[in-house]
């Protein structure tokens, strides 16, 4: 107590520290109370969306309170520190060994694979080993090494993108058309030379969220082996469907069943249930994945091996991982996916009833759908209109081009993950109807040309 009597106090947002702007771009002179640092960053991410209400993404916005408290126990280990931390790595052996085993590989225990901090490193990795046997074999055969190529759809994700720039191979793009939404094998010997790595085949495309039939595109390879003896690998990127098929479509043959599939990766922060940032890769035998790629180091107390991009990172979601493997097990991620599937149909089969728009497709594969507006519906508005109007609501949901042939047609997409409920999608076709509603009604063209509206991978 001061002289005066009065109560000394400490009150919230009267602090040191709250009473005046913090500088954004410079590390304060001085330091200030952790409670009001928490205080100023906490007040500040407010101003985020909502993640619950954020259909753009893919990527997993909520885990249960026990895969939290696992969470906090873990934020200090390093995944790649394998000899302070020898359990976590040897979860991580056990996780990617479940997930051969659910990719149906003739040998789980004969596999190998990796963690990763998403889908991006895993094609990476994957791309990686495509390239260097491919390397590897055309200098045996005494031939030219220097003009490698891959081939995909031009609906891939921006990683393939960057793989392809990132380490000097030639992308070739099959375009998706009206008559082809996705790569499904047709003209493919168009596009496969011998300079080919492998052709990477898409469980689940990011523009629209179908799958792309991996079955039909390896008969197609096969076909081509057979008229020029061409023996070109395929790449399965699951970032999405490798998590949902093998519970809600297991008759349909898209993993290590076929022996062209040669690797497979996946988001464990996807469909895999996982907080971000998490991936997966897998090779059907360990000698897919050539030698020379893994480097091993001894500096941290053991011998090493390692194959990744990173070198230090979080350890915490690999346990996260195997904690959703055990606290789910088959049924209970049969359970969730189907949870997340249903909704998607209701609402896709709620958005393709309005007379606005048609569907691209329906959610029949992952849950995720796309729509575009029925041509003469309206001048006034478009899709980016609608995304913006919903935004007032707190939804974010993406409207953009599709690629490549069909850049001209727009379409919107929602991405159904565990945690939007069918109230919630109730809720979200209210607003979608109140919002047309309100679009069909202006008198004039919205300006809306040349934007791409929240889109997320």
């Amino acid at each position: 107590m001061a002289d005066d009597g009065i109560v000394e106090v400490n009150p919230l947002f009267a602090r040191p520290g709250e009473t005046a702007v913090a500088d954004r771009f410079r590390i304060p002179a001085g330091s200030m109370l952790p409670e009001t640092a928490y205080q100023i960053v906490h007040d500040e991410i407010m101003l985020d969306g909502n993640s619950r209400l954020n259909l753009a993404t893919f990527v997993g916005t909520w885990m249960d309170p026990y895969a939290s408290k696992l969470y906090a126990d873990a934020f200090d280990k390093n995944m790649i520190d394998k000899d302070e931390y020898p359990q976590t790595a040897a979860i991580e052996d056990r996780c990617w060994k479940m997930l051969a085993e659910l990719w149906n590989a003739p040998d789980p225990a004969g596999t190998v694979g990796t963690s990763t901090v998403g889908s991006s490193e895993a094609c990476m990795l994957a791309g990686l080993a495509l390239k260097r046997r491919w390397q590897h074999a055309r200098r045996a055969a005494g031939k030219p090494a220097d003009k490698p190529n891959l081939v995909m759809s031009s609906a891939v994700q921006v990683v393939w993108e960057k793989f392809c720039n990132y380490w000097d191979v030639e992308p070739r793009y099959v375009p998706i058309t009206e008559d082809h939404t996705c790569l499904d094998g047709h003209d493919l010997a168009s596009y496969v030379d011998e300079n080919t790595i492998g052709v990477v085949a898409i469980l689940g495309v990011t523009y629209t969220g179908v799958y792309e039939p991996v079955r039909e595109i390896a008969a197609a390879l096969d076909a081509l082996q057979r008229d020029t003896g061409l023996d070109v690998p395929l790449h399965v990127d699951g970032a999405s469907g490798a998590m949902i098929a093998p519970f809600l479509q297991p008759d349909l043959v898209w993993d290590f069943r076929l022996e062209r599939v040669h690797s497979i990766n996946t988001s464990g922060h996807k469909y895999g249930l996982v907080y971000p940032g998490l991936g997966w890769v897998v090779w059907r035998s360990a000698d897919l994945l050539p030698e020379d790629l893994v480097f091993r180091v001894s500096y941290l107390g053991g011998d090493m091996p390692t194959f990744a991009l990173n070198f230090s990172r979080p350890g915490a979601q690999v346990l996260l991982q195997y904690y959703q493997f055990l606290r789910q097990g088959r049924a209970g991620y049969r359970a969730v996916q189907k949870a997340s599937h249903d909704v998607a149909r209701f609402l896709a089969e709620g958005v393709g009833a309005m007379d606005a728009f048609e569907l691209w497709n329906d959610g029949s594969d992952i849950p995720v759908f796309a729509w575009r507006q029925k041509a003469g519906h309206t001048g006034n508005w478009s899709l980016y209109d609608l995304s913006e109007r919903l935004r007032l609501k707190g939804w974010q949901v993406p409207a953009y081009p599709l690629p490549d042939d069909l850049a001209d047609l727009t379409v919107q997409r929602v991405v159904v993950r565990n945690g939007l409920g069918m109230d919630l999608a109730r809720s979200l076709l209210d607003d979608i109807r109140h919002a047309v509603g309100f679009l069909d009604g202006l008198s004039a063209p919205m300006p809306s040309e040349g934007r791409v509206s929240g889109f997320h991978h």
